[in-house]
């Protein structure tokens, strides 16, 4: 058994905090779970753009899934413990959560990118065949990759059992080790890099030419046109890729204070899932008028 660190609040405002909890979760599901029923019952929009971004919410609901119930269920228990299997289960959804959401997220970039920048291209290159292998190759990378971070886990003798985070996830599992994990730090630096490097890489390249594409050339409606298309998925995007840098950047300095790491590592699994539905849903048109029309019809029928 894995011991998790205490809750800094006092015992008198755990009730609360555990109901808190619960529909903050509830709140995700529900949301992210709208925007997948809206996009896959409304054949209009079975599209590109929206197709890759069915795969966001089922992405943040698979992270929320992961932190909440053990999180809440932990909340009745003093000390927090969980067994050594959930505990890596834990990290392994967590993990397949957040470099699949940078995936998709640059994925869906390019997308952008191309019905811009290439109008006339994006028929023949967004077939429904290469769609479904970009989608493909997004969930079998992801998968792949965090496969051999627990993999290379398994391998270590583990001789502790205080998680120095609020959540089981790769860098305090490997804490935990009583020998060296220089194969696991250099596999880690790799996928830090291979995810966060070129994600953000392809997002700032596909972005450039995007604002080149609607600004420069003088386009009719160019800027509302970049604004509206792109700047839901640049905020969503930044947000994602700046809060997992910072959180993965401070498991490797013993120097970063432990309530900034702790804070960093929650709110990338609370934050990301509860506002990417309400973004898109807000800043893109297609879904906001579906979502309206389908709660209308709910209410008239209720």
């Amino acid at each position: 058994m894995l011991t998790l660190p205490p809750f800094s609040f006092p015992l008198s405002a755990r009730v609360p905090a555990l109901v808190f909890s619960a529909l903050t979760y509830l709140t995700i599901i529900c949301c992210n779970l709208m925007v997948v029923v809206t996009i896959a019952i409304n054949h209009n929009l079975h599209k590109p753009m929206y197709m890759l971004l069915i795969n966001l919410p089922v992405c943040d609901m698979m992270g929320a899934t992961a932190f909440f119930p053990q999180m809440i269920s932990s909340m009745l228990y003093d000390p927090r413990v969980i067994p050594y299997w959930a505990c890596v289960t834990q990290a392994l959804f967590v993990h397949t959560y957040g470099a699949g959401s940078l995936l998709i997220l640059t994925a869906m970039a390019l997308d952008r990118y191309v019905a811009i920048c290439q109008p006339l291209s994006y028929n023949i290159i967004m077939t429904n065949t290469n769609l479904i292998k970009i989608i493909s190759a997004v969930w079998l990378t992801d998968i792949a990759v965090v496969f051999v971070v627990i993999v290379l886990l398994f391998r270590l003798t583990i001789c502790r059992n205080l998680i120095s985070d609020m959540y089981c996830n790769n860098p305090s599992l490997m804490k935990l080790a009583c020998e060296a994990t220089h194969v696991n730090n250099i596999y880690g630096l790799f996928t830090l890099v291979l995810f966060q490097g070129v994600s953000l890489g392809v997002v700032l390249f596909t972005y450039l030419q995007i604002l080149i594409t609607c600004v420069f050339k003088k386009q009719s409606d160019a800027r509302s046109k970049a604004i509206q298309t792109c700047g839901a998925h640049l905020i969503v995007f930044l947000f994602l890729e700046c809060n997992a840098f910072f959180t993965l950047l401070s498991h490797r300095f013993e120097s970063a204070p432990t309530f900034l790491r702790k804070a960093l590592g929650v709110s990338v699994m609370v934050f990301p899932p509860l506002l990417n539905p309400l973004i898109y849903s807000f800043n893109t048109k297609d879904i906001r008028r579906h979502i309206l029309i389908f709660l209308k019809r709910k209410t008239f029928a209720s």
